[in-house]
C-alpha cells in the first residue's frame, strides 16, 4: 500500500506537469517541429547524464549495455517516446490542442485493453462499467469532431504501449530515461547538421531568455518521464491509465480557456462522461482493494 501511495503521488506529478506542457511549447511555436525535438531530445540526455554521474550509476549503465535484451526494450521505448513528442509538439503548434487532449482521453482505455491483452489484469465489474462510460463519451468526442482523428490516436497508441514497454522493464527510471535518450540523439544531431548546412535552424537566432527557456526542455521533459516510470513500476497500468485523465483535463482547458479554441455542447457532454466513468473506476477500485484487504 505504501508503494502504491507513492505511485499515486508520482502518477498525478507527472500528470499534471504533461498536462500544462502545451503552455510551455507554446513559447517555441515560430520554430519547427523537427528542431524543437531535436533540442528537447538533445538538453534531456544532458540533463540525465548530470544527474547519473552526480549518483555515480556509471556500474548500472554498464550493467545494462551488456543485456542486449534491455538494450532492444529501450530501444522500442525510446522509438514510440520519440514519435510522441514530435506529434504532440506539431499539434500544440498548429492549433490542434483539442486533438491532444483527446488522444491523451484515449490512452487510458488503450491502456486497459494492453493489460487485459499482455500483462493479465483483469478488471472489475465496476471498472469494466467506468471502461464503458469512458469509451462512450470518448465516442461522443470523435463523432463531434467529425474527422479521422489520427493525431488522437497516433498519441494514444504510441503512449499507451510505451506505459506497456516501461511497465514490462526492470531498468531504474533516471537509467533508462538516459539510454532511451541516448538511442535517438544521433538523429538530433544530424538532423542539427542538416538544418544548419539547408540555413533552416531558427533556434540559435532567438532571444537570449527564449533559448535559454529552450535549453530547459530538458528539465521540463525528463522530470515528468522520471516520475512516470517510477509511478509504472508500483501502480496497475489500467489505474495509471485513469489517473492520466488530469493531463488531458488541464490540456483541455489550456485550449479553451487560453488557446481560444472552441468547445461544443457535444464535448462538454463527452467530458461529463469521462469524469464520470473516472469517479466509477476509483470507488470500483476502492472497493476491490478493501476486498482485498479482508481476504
Amino acid at each position: 500500500m505504501d508503494s502504491m501511495r507513492k505511485g499515486l503521488l508520482y502518477a498525478i506529478a507527472a500528470y499534471t506537469m504533461w498536462g500544462l506542457l502545451p503552455l510551455y511549447w507554446r513559447w517555441f511555436e515560430t520554430i519547427g517541429a523537427g528542431e524543437i525535438l531535436s533540442h528537447r531530445i538533445v538538453w534531456s540526455f544532458v540533463f540525465v547524464a548530470g544527474l547519473i554521474i552526480v549518483q555515480r550509476r556509471g556500474k548500472e549503465i554498464r550493467a545494462i549495455l551488456g543485456n542486449r535484451a534491455t538494450l532492444l526494450t529501450l530501444t522500442a521505448s525510446s522509438l514510440l517516446i520519440t514519435s510522441n513528442w514530435l506529434i504532440f509538439i506539431w499539434a500544440v503548434n498548429n492549433g490542434h490542442v483539442i486533438e491532444t487532449s483527446l488522444g491523451y482521453y484515449l490512452t487510458p482505455l488503450i491502456n486497459v485493453v494492453l493489460a487485459i491483452a499482455f500483462l493479465g489484469e483483469k478488471p472489475t465489474t465496476g471498472q469494466w462499467a467506468a471502461i464503458a462510460i469512458a469509451g462512450s463519451g470518448v465516442l461522443l468526442v470523435a463523432i463531434d469532431y467529425g474527422s479521422f482523428p489520427w493525431v488522437s490516436l497516433s498519441l494514444s497508441i504510441s503512449f499507451g504501449l510505451y506505459g506497456l514497454v516501461k511497465k514490462r522493464m526492470r531498468v531504474d527510471a533516471t537509467d533508462g530515461l538516459l539510454l532511451e535518450t541516448a538511442v535517438v540523439v544521433p538523429l538530433a544531431l544530424l538532423y542539427f547538421l542538416y538544418i544548419g548546412y539547408s540555413h533552416e535552424a531558427h533556434a540559435w537566432s532567438l532571444p537570449t531568455g527564449t533559448f535559454l527557456a529552450l535549453l530547459a526542455s530538458g528539465v521540463a521533459t525528463a522530470v515528468p518521464l522520471l516520475f512516470f516510470a517510477r509511478a509504472a513500476s508500483r501502480l496497475p497500468l489500467s489505474m495509471l491509465g485513469f489517473i492520466q485523465y488530469i493531463g488531458p483535463t488541464l490540456t483541455l482547458g489550456l485550449s479553451v480557456f487560453v488557446f481560444n479554441e472552441t468547445i461544443t455542447p457535444v464535448l462538454l457532454i463527452s467530458f461529463t462522461l469521462i469524469w464520470s466513468a473516472l469517479i466509477v473506476y476509483a470507488w470500483a477500485s476502492v472497493q476491490s482493494a478493501r476486498s482485498l484487504r479482508t481476504a
